[in-house]
């Protein structure tokens, strides 16, 4: 009997705590609504005038933001556009570099071919696969580094070694080419690697 009690005394309690705490809230939210009402009444009535002025203001803030987000949006399709159009350049990037030791080493065959005692068909055949390589990668924009006989040029020379010039013009000149350089539509993908002459 005395839980029930009890239980029944803990109800009780806990329904007048809440309803305390909602008439607490009930009377919060008359106060605030109060202020508020005595602010308005305190601020003058605006005039019709100032009302536009701010509007107008909110009208030229807006399309600031609208200009400045057409910028940028402007901005994000020139720069979409050209890694596209990079991306296109530079998409066979990969394969050429696969195909470059290719070309070297029908250079090599080439030579070899010419110092041996082979059938001239051999050699012909040889270099009109070659040529049609390098057609085939001419026309997907691959183009030679010139280096023999050429100041050295960062950019597109690699030196790999230095040799006394054997004659005073070619001093600080490439005087041989130990691997050809390449470019893909003008950027490098191969340093050439030269000989100096000191």
């Amino acid at each position: 009997m005395s839980r029930h009690k009890n239980k029944n005394r803990i109800e009780k309690f806990e329904q007048t705590q809440q309803e305390e705490a909602a008439e607490q809230t009930v009377e919060n939210q008359e106060t605030e609504v109060k202020e508020e009402e005595k602010k308005a009444e305190a601020q003058p009535e605006e005039s019709a005038e100032s009302l536009l002025e701010k509007e107008k203001e909110k009208v030229e803030e807006e399309k600031k933001k609208y200009i400045y987000l057409m910028a940028e949006f402007d901005n994000y399709r020139r720069r979409v556009s050209q890694e596209k159009l990079d991306l296109i350049d530079t998409a066979s990037k990969g394969v050429i570099n696969d195909l470059l030791p290719v070309v070297d080493n029908f250079e090599r065959a080439l030579k070899s071919l010419e110092e041996s005692e082979a059938s001239d068909s051999a050699k012909t055949g040889t270099e009109l696969i070659y040529k049609q390589l390098l057609d085939v990668l001419k026309k997907k924009g691959v183009t030679e580094i010139e280096a023999m006989g050429k100041e050295l040029d960062t950019d597109e020379h690699e030196a790999v070694a230095q040799i006394p010039a054997p004659e005073e013009a070619q001093k600080g000149k490439v005087v041989d080419v130990v691997q050809k350089g390449y470019k893909l539509n003008g950027k490098v993908i191969r340093f050439a690697k030269v000989v100096i002459g000191i």
